[in-house]
């Protein structure tokens, strides 16, 4: 179990590296917060953190079966 476990969390961190290297704004999605003023800038990806979320609470539901 762990080791399949494994195996799918760096096959999902490999998908998501490839994803990133041919330019999906992952990280910069709709939603996301970014405050700039003067000299000082704050950003919250408020929206990627949902997705994150989501796609992994779906991976541990479908590795607990």
């Amino acid at each position: 179990m762990t080791g399949r476990a494994l195996i799918i969390v760096g096959l999902a961190i490999a998908a998501v590296g490839v994803l990133v290297s041919v330019g999906v704004p992952f990280g910069r999605l709709p939603g996301d917060i970014a405050v700039r003023r003067g000299s000082f800038s704050f950003y919250f990806p408020v929206v990627s953190c949902l997705v994150v979320s989501v796609l992994l609470t779906l991976l541990v539901s479908w590795l607990r079966r």
